[in-house]
């Protein structure tokens, strides 16, 4: 004959190791079944099939148990209770999965596959949606994330930057300047700031372009005191040794 007595205590030692803090035992009165033997409560919380861990789905169930006098060989009595957020239609349905495993596990200690099998039931009707949720928000961010190109802006290559444009408006300050600026002695000869300060740019210049002209406006350069540093004049020499070389070139071409 088997010891149904020691069956049972074994079982509620192991879920005691097991659930720990999920598993007390609980008076009969609260229990909600009409036994007056020991009774037990189950906290049930959804998992996550792949972490098994506890998810952040906002339910909770308490699974309340207690052991027939032939158990394993008659199913226990069960009792369910939604600790927080479960609707009371899916208690009921619940309810009679459970009833029906527990009928078709008889001969074996069941509780903990009682369990098992109402974590995942919880999982399929209440976290679908958030996992659903959560990988459309994961893909959203994706989206939103700014991939930069080009290459990244350092403090030496924006000196280098900064270098390469004085340099070019040096120049373009000496295209503008008139022919006798530019042949004068180096001792008597303007800077291009003295030259842009003095006005004289203003008298340079061509007469206005004609209506069906092919040549193109001149665009006005604004130059302001910072654009300038002292190099300056470093640039306007380089400029003019170009000048000269195109000049001797287009001699000897002549000459030829």
């Amino acid at each position: 004959m088997t010891d149904y007595i020691q069956e049972q205590e074994m079982e509620i030692e192991a879920l005691e190791a097991i659930l720990m803090d999920d598993f007390k035992e609980i008076h009969s009165g609260e229990s909600g079944l009409n036994t007056s033997k020991r009774c037990f409560q189950i906290k049930v919380t959804p998992v996550d099939d792949e972490a098994d861990e506890v998810t952040t789905a906002p339910v909770q169930l308490a699974l309340i148990f207690s052991h027939q006098e032939r158990y394993p060989d008659e199913p226990p009595l069960l009792n369910l209770n939604s600790l927080r957020g479960i609707q009371g239609e899916h208690l009921r349905i619940l309810k009679e999965k459970l009833q029906q495993e527990a009928s078709e596990n008889l001969g074996m200690a069941m509780i903990y596959t009682l369990v098992t099998s109402a974590k995942e039931w919880l999982s399929e009707q209440y976290c679908q949606d958030t996992s659903i949720e959560d990988a459309e928000a994961e893909e959203a961010a994706k989206d939103d994330v700014i991939v930069p190109h080009g290459e990244p802006v350092t403090v030496e290559t924006f000196l280098a930057w900064r270098e390469m444009f004085e340099a070019e408006l040096a120049l373009e300050r000496a295209k503008l300047m008139p022919e006798a600026a530019l042949s004068a002695p180096k001792e008597k000869r303007l800077t291009g700031r003295q030259w842009f300060e003095s006005g004289r740019h203003a008298v340079k210049g061509a007469a206005p372009a004609t209506e069906g002209s092919d040549e193109e406006d001149v665009e006005d350069i604004d130059f302001d005191d910072d654009d300038f540093e002292d190099d300056e004049d470093d640039m306007l020499e380089h400029y003019l040794a170009e000048k000269t070389d195109s000049s001797s070139h287009s001699s000897k071409r002549e000459t030829n």
